[in-house]
């Protein structure tokens, strides 16, 4: 990695470079030949202009795909008057290429360049900054990543980028969120129903599961301006042209700061792979994630000439985004933002995360660490803790490079957490008492009280980031370090 245009930045990475002796270099000299760019820029949402962030790529637009064998080797500039940094989110680099502030390299000063050269994952990512303020601010953008047998199945791929929005600045939604002025219901929380979605239930055994009809939960502590798709609402959808009897590929990215939604597809859809990882195919209409999550969804779309709308649904609330599939020709419907009722909660009893099996699972190993993690906080006062500790306060959770290690997230709140690990893909073995053999993941959703298990190969010997990816909970100190040695 070579970094600096200015004085600032060079003094600050040749500090970050003596503290790390596994620093990497671009390869060989050569000049990457993409370019990213993080900047302000001006959206319009529901008829009124809005300064946010973001991160073009190299034609200008938000995001960047790289094509089957393409090397991750590109700059990045940051064009902001602030200083930030960004974390490829699914992929894994070398760890002085994770984007995360001083671990070990400091943020992008403005007006610095910054190269990256390592050999990326296929799959649907995404990259944001680890500043939580400037991720809430839209500093996130998709990050595809072909692969041979995608261009093989010559599927038209579209992309949907969902993300909650407010016209106030981030530092006011986290005030009113830890004053519990947020959301007028987060106080007494939602009793909301469990839900199934389209899935084909006949892959489930639910007589194994632990199920919970319904639960008081805190689903959402901000009321959110929009929520959006590609930057816009269902007031001003994107349309996607596609063809009568398309062959669409769903390219889903939760970059939400805190909403977790539903999929409506409304035609029989095959999810085919979560966080950029195969899964074995299921069928249905409707399919969650949480933030942070990915999901790729297989269309075959029917005959007829009409529009075919693809809907997020927030959960345990009416309102809802999406944009438009639409053959040449067919009418397209006006969409209302809001639905006639609420969305059920999001897979509270891990019906959806067990039906899933990896089609590339980890090797069947000898579990050499076990640890329990405990997820607590509460709502008033506003606090989220990691063992019962903040960042800053925290206890590492140690491992040793190339063994296999078991986390168990035990979750006391009444809030969901999305558990995010930088540097690693694990795989999701346990739901309570149940074990079993599932999807591999690099975010995996922690129901209210309710306890979660990954299996991980312990990477390179560095500090990894381990967290909640809601970003109030995190800015709040939900926030750890998988710390792996020699």
């Amino acid at each position: 990695m070579t970094i600096t245009l200015n004085r600032r930045g060079f003094l600050t990475a040749t500090a970050a470079l003596a503290a790390s002796t596994a620093f990497p270099f671009a390869s060989q000299g050569q000049e990457p030949v993409r370019r990213l760019v993080a900047s302000t820029r001006t959206i319009e949402v529901n008829g009124k202009t809005a300064s946010v962030y973001g991160i073009s790529g190299p034609d200008g637009r938000q995001g960047l795909t790289l094509d089957p064998g393409e090397r991750f080797a590109l700059t990045l500039e940051n064009s902001l008057d602030v200083e930030t940094i960004i974390h490829w989110h699914g992929q894994l680099p070398p760890n002085a290429q994770d984007g995360v502030p001083d671990m070990p390299m400091p943020k992008l000063a403005s007006g610095e360049i910054r190269s990256y050269d390592f050999e990326p994952l296929a799959g649907t990512h995404w990259m944001h900054s680890h500043v939580p303020i400037q991720e809430m601010n839209l500093l996130a953008a998709p990050l595809i990543v072909r692969s041979v047998e995608d261009v093989a199945e010559d599927r038209q791929e579209v992309v949907m980028f969902l993300h909650d929005f407010s016209f106030k600045n981030p530092e006011t939604i986290l005030e009113e969120i830890t004053s519990g002025t947020g959301h007028g219901d987060m106080s007494h929380g939602s009793s909301m129903p469990m839900d199934h979605g389209g899935m084909d239930m006949e892959r489930m055994d639910m007589s194994d599961m632990e199920s919970m009809s319904t639960m008081a939960m805190d689903l959402n502590d901000f009321d959110f301006d929009a929520y959006l798709v590609n930057d816009r609402t269902l007031d001003d959808p994107e349309l996607v042209h596609v063809e009568r009897r398309g062959r669409v590929k769903l390219r889903i990215i939760n970059g939400s700061s805190a909403t977790s939604f539903w999929i409506d597809t409304g035609v029989d859809g095959r999810l085919v792979a979560v966080d950029g990882h195969k899964v074995a195919p299921i069928t249905g209409r409707r399919f969650g994630l949480a933030m942070g999550q990915r999901l790729d969804i297989d269309l075959d779309l029917p005959t007829e000439s009409r529009a075919f709308p693809i809907l997020a649904l927030r959960e345990g609330e009416r309102e809802r985004t999406g944009l438009i599939l639409a053959p040449r020709g067919a009418a397209v419907p006006t969409m209302s933002g809001m639905s006639d009722t609420a969305a059920p909660a999001f897979d509270v009893d891990f019906s959806q995360e067990a039906a899933l099996q990896a089609l590339d699972p980890l090797p069947e190993r000898t579990v050499s660490n076990s640890r329990m993690v405990m997820l607590e906080g509460t709502m008033s006062p506003y606090v989220w803790t990691i063992d019962g500790r903040g960042w800053g306060e925290h206890e590492p959770i140690v491992a040793k490079s190339g063994e296999r290690v078991e986390l168990t997230f035990h979750n006391m709140s009444m809030m969901g957490h999305p558990m995010h690990l930088h540097g690693h893909a694990f795989q999701v073995v346990g739901h309570g008492s149940r074990r079993f053999w599932g999807a591999v993941r690099d975010t995996v959703y922690v129901p209210p009280m309710a306890s979660v298990t990954i299996a991980i190969d312990a990477g390179e010997a560095a500090r990894w980031m381990l967290h909640c990816h809601h970003m109030p909970h995190l800015s709040t100190g939900m926030m750890t370090e998988f710390r792996v040695e020699t």
